[in-house]
């Protein structure tokens, strides 16, 4: 069985569809809260299903506001305006994931994923 995401209601179809592929379980924010909820509602329903969130909102990156300590696993994919390198931002995220497929290696974790970087804070 494969990781558990939360996908934030700006993530791509093509992100949600790698996961999946990938063999991943991939629940989306408007199957269960509705789309224009605050963050802290979305980090909640992400907690409370015990998933990983994944989002290209730049809020979650930002371990001040959203300390990764206190979460199951936050992913920021770094798209930055440039939809050009979400493919790569694809590759390098399902590389990491095949590589780490425990859920406990993402608690208290925040991965900044970029085309050619994947940055771990604590």
């Amino acid at each position: 069985m494969g990781l558990r995401f939360f996908a934030d209601q700006c993530v791509p179809n093509a992100v949600v569809d790698a996961l999946c592929d990938a063999g991943h379980q991939v629940w989306r924010v408007r199957d269960y809260i509705p789309v224009e909820s605050p963050d802290s509602v979305v980090i909640s329903k992400a907690q409370e299903l015990n998933t990983i969130l994944v989002s290209l909102n730049g809020d979650f990156a930002d371990i001040v506001a959203y300390p990764s300590a206190d979460y199951k696993g936050i992913i920021a994919l770094q798209v930055r305006n440039h939809p050009e390198v979400l493919p790569q931002i694809i590759s390098r995220l399902k590389d990491y994931l095949s590589a780490h497929p425990d859920m406990t290696h993402y608690v208290g974790k925040l991965l900044l994923v970029e085309a050619h970087r994947i940055r771990i804070r604590k």
